[in-house]
């Protein structure tokens, strides 16, 4: 019982996607990649627009544990504003990718998204890693593993014991809990440049752990405070989202070269 309810409250797949990514009106490639364990896998690839000075550039989405892609095309319209294309796919378990998901499954998919990108000619500094709520602990750990060209923690809590301690106070959680998603533990051993993005209005993940994980962030970091609550940062504050994603690009991140 105890597993089943962790797994119910870290993991909330939709197997039905809301929309197609034709939506955005642009081109768009659909990918299909099989992990290292034999899953096949979906995603939605947005090539940049064409002579943009980021075109060489890819920003590699681990999405948040609900829904699935076909919710996103809000925040890749912002993204491919900055000029570098877009990369999301759905872990096991979401959407149209099989399987069921699992923490070292997810590891397996981002490593297998980013292998993905890697046959597309894209090189490792210039793929940007970009982990969203849950998918903070996914991208960090492909930052472990990968010399990527930057990562970007987008309202993402320290560690899920972290977390889960404070949203079910009545129960032992550091005690019983199987699921790590230990971002903060690995900042200190990540060598690219990291933003850390959070809301101080966040209702679900406090603005105390996106001041944690800086703080333990050891190599070029930068720390942007974005609108808005958990989910509604577009909708309240693009404008001054996008220009802090800009200013970390064009400070940590240029013409493939990271700094």
């Amino acid at each position: 019982m105890i597993r089943w309810f962790e797994h119910r409250q870290i993991y909330r797949p939709n197997r039905k996607l809301a929309a197609s990514g034709s939506e955005l009106g642009r081109a768009i490639e659909e990918a299909w990649i099989t992990t290292s364990d034999g899953v096949r896998l979906h995603g939605w690839f947005f090539p940049a627009d064409k002579g943009s000075p980021r075109a060489h550039q890819v920003l590699l989405l681990c999405h948040g544990n609900a829904g699935n892609i076909g919710h996103r095309l809000h925040w890749v319209k912002a993204w491919l504003e900055l000029g570098l294309g877009v990369f999301i796919f759905d872990y096991r378990g979401y959407g149209r990718s099989e399987g069921r998901v699992d923490e070292a499954g997810t590891y397996r998919d981002a490593q297998s998204a980013f292998d993905w990108l890697r046959s597309k000619g894209f090189t490792p500094e210039n793929i940007v890693v970009l982990g969203k709520s849950l998918g903070g602990g996914i991208a960090s750990e492909l930052a472990l593993r990968e010399p990527v060209g930057a990562l970007i923690l987008q309202s993402t809590f320290t560690s899920i014991p972290d977390i889960g301690s404070e949203l079910f106070r009545w129960l032992p959680v550091r005690r019983l809990h199987s699921i790590q998603y230990d971002t903060i533990n690995r900042l200190p051993r990540i060598k690219s440049p990291v933003l850390v993005a959070h809301g101080r209005r966040d209702d679900l993940i406090g603005f105390h752990h996106a001041e944690k994980n800086f703080k333990a962030a050891t190599g070029p970091k930068m720390l942007l405070e974005i609108a808005g609550d958990h989910v509604s940062t577009i909708e309240d504050g693009r404008a001054e989202y996008l220009a802090g994603l800009g200013q970390f690009l064009n400070t940590h991140v240029i013409s493939g070269t990271s700094r």
